[in-house]
């Protein structure tokens, strides 16, 4: 990391750690600047806020929309729950692994984009649901998946 970031990192802590429940924003804040929360960060988090390693970790994976690893340029997230279920959420989710040849929580070897389950958008009636980049899709069907998977690779 730079001395820069280490300065960003030190201030947002600064900053984040005097407030009440500051460790979401503080994560969301971390995320937005690095896309990604840095597992070997987790010390200097836990002393900041005053917890216990063990806690600052296990907010950070509790929360799926927290990751611990760097992502693709472009996050592409596929509704897993029973009404996208009831709705063919399968046949895009194979069409997207075997289109982009990665599974889940994998990103394309270019960079270029990160395929994630996720478990309910709350757009149940329009399923299946797909997000692109935070953008929700619904009623996805194969000729959508594809439109959407040509839009970034």
């Amino acid at each position: 990391m730079t001395k820069q970031m280490d300065q960003k990192l030190l201030d947002m802590l600064a900053f984040f750690s005097t407030k009440p429940n500051g460790l979401i924003p503080f994560y969301h804040k971390l995320q937005e600047e690095l896309g990604y929360i840095p597992k070997e960060f987790i010390p200097q988090i836990a002393s900041s806020f005053n917890v216990s390693q063990a806690e600052a970790y296990g907010v950070l994976t509790f929360y799926a929309d927290f990751r611990t690893e760097p992502t693709g340029k472009n996050i592409l997230k596929i509704c897993r729950a029973e009404a996208c279920q009831a709705n063919g959420c399968h046949k895009i989710i194979a069409q997207a692994k075997e289109a982009l040849d990665i599974d889940f929580g994998q990103t394309t070897a270019d960079g270029k984009l990160t395929l994630l389950p996720t478990y309910c958008f709350g757009n149940c009636a329009n399923g299946p649901s797909v997000s692109l980049n935070g953008r929700l899709y619904g009623r996805v069907n194969s000729q959508k998946m594809e439109r959407l998977l040509a839009s970034i690779l």
